[in-house]
């Protein structure tokens, strides 16, 4: 899978990479990643990139011809899906991720300021949000799109069965929960199923704990 991400501060990711699910896929040599500075699509020699809302209000607003223009200089040699961060986007999930993970090509733009203008949305393929909170910077979410996304492609995780059984692995139910030693810890016991050495009890168990902490902590997902 290649990678480009759009963003105002390259930098940024100059370490994010040497760790981790991200780092493994690139050394595997399963995920590239290219980094695209905004400021090479700036209007001027000063860099400039953003101006003031029409109709008034704070902050400024990405100019649609820069974000144009940035997008454009990587159509011109790669077909990619193209992907804008905003907290008015849809909302992003394991589903999603999922599709994602089978593209070969992403773009991830990395909004900054008030927000971009509305019009770059014609050129771009969806709109994301990964919830409902306000960030700084869309850098911040494509590191989330990224980790998640790079999971899933063929090879990088070593151990594909632990992806079966994670939350939303079933879209709508949660991860049971999980322990290990030592047995007891001031006075809390592991309960007594998960070393019984029964496969069924065991199984049957965490179906019904999946429920219960689904219940418990994201009902929406069982409406």
């Amino acid at each position: 899978m290649k990678v480009n991400i759009i963003t105002l501060y390259p930098e940024f990711y100059s370490n994010i990479f040497k760790f981790g699910i991200i780092q493994r896929a690139i050394t595997q040599k399963k995920l590239q990643i290219e980094i695209h500075s905004l400021r090479d699509s700036a209007i001027d020699k000063r860099g400039s990139i953003d101006d003031s809302p029409y109709g008034g209000g704070a902050g400024m607003i990405l100019r649609v011809d820069v974000l144009y223009n940035a997008l454009k200089k990587i159509k011109e040699t790669q077909d990619t899906y193209s992907i804008i961060f905003s907290a008015s986007g849809k909302k992003f999930n394991q589903q999603k991720t999922i599709n994602f993970s089978k593209k070969e090509n992403i773009t991830l733009i990395c909004p900054k300021f008030e927000g971009f203008d509305e019009r770059i949305l014609k050129f771009v393929d969806i709109e994301l949000s990964i919830g409902d909170f306000i960030l700084s910077s869309g850098d911040y979410a494509s590191l989330c799109v990224l980790d998640s996304v790079s999971r899933l492609i063929p090879g990088v995780l070593g151990n594909n069965e632990s992806l079966s059984e994670e939350s939303f692995s079933d879209p709508n139910l949660l991860e049971y929960p999980q322990y290990t030693r030592p047995a007891i810890f001031m006075e809390e016991k592991v309960p007594e199923v998960l070393i019984s050495g029964d496969h069924k009890k065991v199984e049957e168990y965490r179906k019904k704990e999946s429920l219960k902490k689904t219940r418990k902590n994201r009902s929406d997902l069982l409406l």
